[in-house]
């Protein structure tokens, strides 16, 4: 009797372990499935809701810029959304625009701007 009860418990410890090592396995192996399985990062909506949203909850006492959302105080001072890829030409009567970079040197949007009001570009 002792010895089929040493034996079923033998067993019992046997498929256990198996079955611990399954788990680890399974966990291990489905773990790595569940993470390529993890949902990307949405697009932003085709509409302007979200910028709507932002813009209408934006506090500003001065003037908010109406491409980038920065407070500044006058139209003028408003950032380029890109600075990076962008630089900015404060044209007269307080208004600016932001012109792609085209040039290895600092002020070629603004080279670009009097060329063009030359007629020369």
């Amino acid at each position: 009797m002792a010895r089929i009860l040493l034996h079923l418990l033998s067993a019992f410890l046997l498929l256990t372990g198996a079955n611990a090592q399954f788990q680890f396995f399974e966990q291990m192996f489905n773990g790595g499935q569940q993470q390529q399985q993890r949902q990307e990062p949405q697009n932003v909506p085709s509409d302007s809701s979200w910028y709507q949203q932002n813009y209408e909850n934006a506090h500003c006492s001065n003037y908010l810029c109406p491409d980038t959302l920065a407070c500044v105080h006058f139209p003028h001072h408003c950032p380029c959304a890109h600075p990076n890829y962008e630089e900015k030409f404060e044209l007269g009567e307080g208004k600016k625009i932001c012109l792609s970079k085209g040039g290895f040197k600092a002020g070629e949007a603004a080279r670009k701007v009097e060329l063009a009001r030359k007629g020369l570009l």
